[in-house]
Formats: C-alpha cells, structure tokens, sequence
C-alpha cells in the first residue's frame, strides 16, 4: 500500500455520546454521529453475497438519539472509489467489498459512491484536517477498511446458526429468539431488526466509539431510535435463491391488509404521492416526485398478473434503490396496486424520500427504509 499521511493521535479519548462537556478535538471523538450503526442485508430475490454469509448496506452515523446528518460535504461526494481504492494499494480491500458489499437493484460502485457521500462525509473523524501530510481521498479507504473490518467482526450467520437460527422454508422464529442470538455476542445489546414481508433481511448492531473510527475502540451500544420493523413471532428467515412473496400475494393482518392487490391497473394516469405528514405532490417523467407544477402523465399496461409503468422518458422501475423512468430501465419490472389504487413494488406499498422538497425542487422516491419521510403513491386515471 501506497505510503500516506497518519490521521490523528488519540490519547484518552471520551466514549462518544458519554461527554458531559463540550468536547474541542472532533478528530478523536465522533460528533455529532457519536452512534455508529454497522448495517446488514440478507438478500434472498435477487441474491447477493455468499449464500452463507449476511452482507454489508453500511457505516452510518447516528446523533445518539436516533436522527442523523447526511450528504454532509458535496464536494467529497466522489465517484470513483473503485479507483481510489486501487490507488491506495488496497486490493484486498477492494475483492472483500466486491464480495460482501454488492447492490440488488444496481451497480455495487454506485452503492459504495451513495453510501460515501451520504454518510462517510458526516464522520467528524475522517475530515481531511484530521491528517498529518493529508493525501487527498485517503480517508475513503478508511471508511471502506474500518467498515468491511467491523463486519467481519459481526458475523450474523454464524451466530444464529449456532442458536439453531437458520434459513429454512417452512421454519419462523420470534423476535426474541433473534435478538437473543445476537446480543449473546455482544453483552445482550439490542440490535434493530428489519423485514419485508415478515422475513428477516436486515440487522443494525449501534457502537459507541473511543477515538476516531480509523483506529478507535468500537464499543456495543443498544438500539438508538425507531424499533424494529419485525413483527414479534412467525418470523421468516429465507435462503437466499428461495422464492420471495408474490407481488400479487395477500398479507394475513389482524385487519385489511395493506398490500392486498386490486385489480390490475391499465391505460392512461397519473401518480400522486401522499406522505406520512399528509403533504402532497406527483411523480414526474423520471420518476423524481416535486409538490408544484404539472404531473407527469403515465401509461399502465397489464402484464403476467401485473403491470409495467411507462412515462415519456421510458419505463419505470427501481435503479440503485430508487424510482427511475427511462433509459437505465431495460426490463420493464412489474407494479401491483392495491383496491384503491395505492402502487405496490415488490410488495410494498411504503416509499421514502429525503424530506419534502420545496417549490419546484425534485425529489429522490427510495424503496428502502433509510431514508426520513415515508410517503405512498396513489394511482389517478385520467
């Protein structure tokens, strides 16, 4: 590996989110992200990573109270880190990622870039000024090495398989039993869950840390802020290859289910999007949403059970965790909507986004929970 500059020297570091003072030297404590979440996938339709091992989503740094910062520096928001890692001398880096931190809806360089930019660049301890001889990029390296390192140190399958927690079929497991298995590991700290469909395909273990993430001393924390999204018995845990819930299928609630389809929508439309807050706009043509101005038309057209969307700049579909129209979607993916006309992907009838945007500033639509405002898309006919 290349020769390059040392990050900082930490001496009698304070355990982050544990000061009771102001603390100067944020090279050697992590604020205002001082809740450092190494976060999980399992991956089942499509497959990704080794069929026995989980796979990485990421390193994220949470406020200690369950809010965090993102995208907090643009201008080191870099698009190549395949390059800067080879630059680096870090090939063994690179193969582990290409391995264990791979994309199910995209490229993996596209994740890594989105997973720098959007919280890499929020570790107070990885700014440039935290380096003597400072090379420039070298803390990417860092971020990637520390993250891939922390994993490994996390090793899920493993761990509940030894508890008889294994990927099956026709066998459920509670929450408990999971949670358990885990924090067996980790001095019974809790860790946030997360399924789809009431299969297990997400864990987040929380650290607290003593110095800079880059040499630091991770220490297990407990869950910070939302709860697990699991339900608590009758979980599934699938193999990977194993045949996800039907995009057509119902969900067994105490009540109407929120993903029973309706009938299959065809023709001419627009999509309205709701949020949790109750605050409204539409999508446009490439599948951004904004809450001013004109909605894009769109053509519904019935397929296999289902039905593909189609604007003026092509089909929709999902590309690197978000809603896209147009060139990058080549296989025209299937939608389901519910009886009132409420647009399902893969299921779900949940969308996200970074906040509301203003006035006619366009807005990301994500398909993963990672993201602050929940919000639904709701068909109109014209």
């Amino acid at each position: 590996m290349n020769a390059i500059g040392s990050s900082a020297v930490c001496v009698d570091a304070q355990l982050s989110c544990h000061n009771t003072s102001a603390v100067e030297n944020l090279c050697c404590f992590n604020y205002p992200g001082g809740t450092l979440l190494q976060t999980q996938f399992w991956d089942t339709h499509p497959v990704t990573g080794p069929v026995d091992s989980w796979t990485i989503h990421g390193l994220w740094p949470d406020n200690c109270d369950g809010t965090y910062d993102a995208n907090c520096d643009d201008e080191r928001a870099y698009r190549n880190i395949t390059q800067i890692l080879k630059h680096s001398g870090a090939y063994d880096l690179l193969n582990d990622m290409q391995t264990l931190w791979v994309s199910d809806s995209g490229s993996s360089e596209t994740f890594w870039e989105h997973e720098w930019g959007k919280h890499g660049t929020c570790i107070s301890t990885l700014q440039p000024s935290c380096y003597t001889d400072y090379q420039p990029t070298q803390e990417v390296t860092d971020f990637f090495n520390r993250t891939v390192t922390l994993f490994k140190s996390l090793p899920s399958y493993e761990w509940l398989e030894s508890a008889g927690i294994v990927p099956s079929i026709t066998a459920t497991y509670t929450r408990q039993q999971i949670q358990s298995a885990l924090g067996a590991n980790r001095g019974d700290r809790s860790v946030y869950l997360g399924c789809r469909h009431g299969a297990l395909n997400e864990i987040w273990y929380f650290f607290n840390v003593q110095g800079s993430i880059q040499t630091g001393s991770f220490k297990p924390s407990d869950l910070v802020g939302t709860g697990s999204t699991c339900p608590s018995s009758g979980i599934k845990y699938l193999p990977k290859g194993a045949a996800g819930p039907s995009p057509t299928s119902t969900t067994t609630t105490t009540g109407p289910s929120p993903t029973s389809t309706g009938p299959v929508l065809s023709g001419r439309g627009f999509l309205d999007v709701i949020t949790s807050g109750n605050k409204r706009g539409c999508i446009i043509s490439r599948g951004r949403w904004y809450t001013s101005g004109s909605c894009a038309g769109f053509t519904a057209s019935p397929l296999s059970g289902g039905f593909t969307l189609k604007s003026s700049k092509g089909y929709c579909g999902v590309a690197d965790g978000a809603l896209t129209c147009g060139a990058r979607i080549r296989n025209a993916p299937l939608f389901n909507a519910t009886k009132d006309g409420t647009l399902l992907y893969n299921g779900a009838q949940t969308f996200y986004a970074d906040g509301v945007p203003r006035g006619r500033k366009q807005g990301m639509v994500y398909t993963d929970a990672e993201h602050d405002t929940s919000l639904t898309i709701r068909w109109q006919k014209r």
